[in-house]
């Protein structure tokens, strides 16, 4: 037992004392740690004290102060603020199909014809998808609408109005290429109600219907008021040329500007103009073979045998550059006048345009204003290249086509919408009539000035009338050319006096 209980007494002995060994070693470990921490922040302090005014004051004193920020600190560049671009509400309809469309012909017959086609699209209530444009045509041109127009701009600044799309669906798309498609031409100059009546029947029963013609497929007058201001809201505003394209025609206007006042000159007169017309006045016989060889070459040119003479006197001819000198001579347009050709290649060449130049030497185009590295995007692309034409000539001082083309036509109703800026129609029947006169010494210089003066004091793109023929849509005034629907009522601008 006492053994026992001795062996007891030196085990508490020994509890006790391991536990106050213990406890004298913990104590020593946590006075360790909480001195090094001390140490530790005393040097972070003393580095942030080091770092000196900018930063150690930002961490001691607050974040931030305008004592203690430097300029440099807060050299902070805002960008400015770039105003979001607000889209028309989508229009919610019942879509009763899709329609496709191929575009024939130049870049101003395809631009008239994407405004008709969209307001026909519009009053079927049918999904549009984006034009395809000509590229068989005698100009070659392989450019796609993305190329040339502003597609997204197309798309969305008309979503109020139709639905557009970039390409049908991919279940639709796998029967088109299949072939299993109706393609159509439309009847020329037809009412809406012509494709209400026959188009949207088709539409509906094979889904998707291809329009494989487009030129003057709506008529030019007796449409509904909202359809007319439709053309000229996707002419005027929706069919906005490639920022590319835009910047170019800046920078062409900007260098002519820099100059004074300019004349913008359309002068129809290439190769594939005058074999089309069988006009060839003032060239040689071999030219004239040559011309004529061409227009035989091209089936769809259907009119063969011409007489160029008589079309000619029935003002059906474009004016020859020779022509041309004497018109703007006689309507005294000052000789010292920038004239921009809005043109492809004159066919002649120099010879051709001897005369005009001699007259008015300040004859430029853009491969003269601009260099090969500037235009070179757009080689081999005339679609693209007229579009540079076209922005020129919207922002001229004066605009005088020699044929009553297409351009010629659409930029004179442009510019009617910018205001009534000054466009000269040549009545061309008369001029060569007084031409040939004066060229026969049967009038002397004044007498054929005055006379042509007189015949053209109303033919500057004053507001008129739009002339309406009933069943002779090609002899009547085009929409396009005198869209007087959509005018805004005293919007005429004050015209530049550069004509004696």
């Amino acid at each position: 037992m006492k053994l026992k209980g001795l062996g007891d007494s030196k085990v508490e002995k020994l509890k006790s004392l391991t536990g106050n060994s213990y406890a004298k070693s913990s104590k020593t470990k946590l006075w360790m740690i909480r001195a090094t921490t001390a140490v530790l922040l005393w040097t972070c302090l003393v580095q942030l004290t080091a770092l000196g005014d900018t930063w150690g004051p930002m961490v001691l004193k607050g974040w931030p102060s305008r004592e203690t920020l430097s300029a440099s600190a807060l050299d902070v560049k805002l960008l400015p603020m770039v105003p979001a671009r607000v889209l028309p509400p989508k229009r919610v309809y019942k879509n009763n199909g899709y329609l496709l469309i191929s575009c024939n012909g130049g870049l101003n017959q395809m631009r008239s014809a994407i405004c008709d086609m969209v307001a026909i699209a519009r009053y079927l209530n049918v999904t549009l998808i984006v034009p395809e444009l000509d590229k068989s045509s005698f100009w070659a041109d392989p450019s796609e609408f993305e190329d040339i127009f502003d597609v997204d701009h197309f798309i969305t600044s008309l979503r109020d109005e139709v639905r557009i799309l970039k390409e049908l669906p991919i279940r639709l798309k796998k029967r088109v290429e299949l072939g299993l498609i109706h393609t159509m031409p439309p009847i020329s100059w037809s009412d809406i109600s012509y494709y209400h009546n026959q188009i949207l029947p088709l539409i509906q029963r094979f889904k998707v219907l291809h329009l494989n013609r487009t030129d003057a497929r709506l008529a030019n007058s007796g449409q509904p008021f909202d359809l007319q201001k439709l053309r000229c809201r996707v002419n005027f505003s929706a069919l906005r040329f490639t920022s590319q394209i835009e910047e170019l025609g800046k920078r062409v206007v900007n260098l002519l500007k820099q100059k004074g006042p300019f004349l913008v000159l359309h002068l129809r007169y290439e190769m594939d103009m005058l074999a089309f017309s069988g006009c060839t006045q003032g060239c040689n016989d071999e030219e004239v073979e040559e011309l004529t060889r061409m227009r035989y070459a091209y089936p769809w040119w259907k009119e063969k045998i011409i007489n160029s003479e008589l079309k000619r006197k029935d003002g059906l001819c474009p004016l020859t550059p020779e022509e041309t000198a004497l018109a703007l001579r006689a309507l005294g347009v000052n000789n010292d006048i920038q004239i921009y050709i809005a043109a492809g290649e004159i066919y002649g060449g120099e010879r051709r345009m001897a005369s005009l130049k001699a007259t008015y030497p300040n004859l430029v185009r853009k491969e003269t204003l601009l260099g090969a590295d500037e235009l070179g995007f757009f080689q081999n692309h005339s679609s693209q290249m007229a579009a540079l034409d076209y922005l020129v000539s919207l922002e001229s001082d004066i605009f005088v086509p020699t044929f009553d083309g297409n351009m010629a036509k659409v930029v004179e109703g442009h510019r009617r919408y910018l205001g009534f800026k000054k466009t000269i129609l040549l009545d061309r029947r008369l001029l060569v009539e007084l031409i040939d006169k004066y060229t026969s010494k049967l009038l002397n210089w004044d007498e054929f000035s005055n006379a042509v003066k007189d015949a053209h004091a109303n033919r500057m793109g004053n507001p008129t009338k739009r002339l309406v023929i009933p069943d002779k849509p090609k002899e009547e005034d085009y929409f396009y050319a005198n869209p007087e629907e959509c005018f805004h009522p005293s919007s005429q601008n004050e015209p530049v006096n550069i004509i004696q």
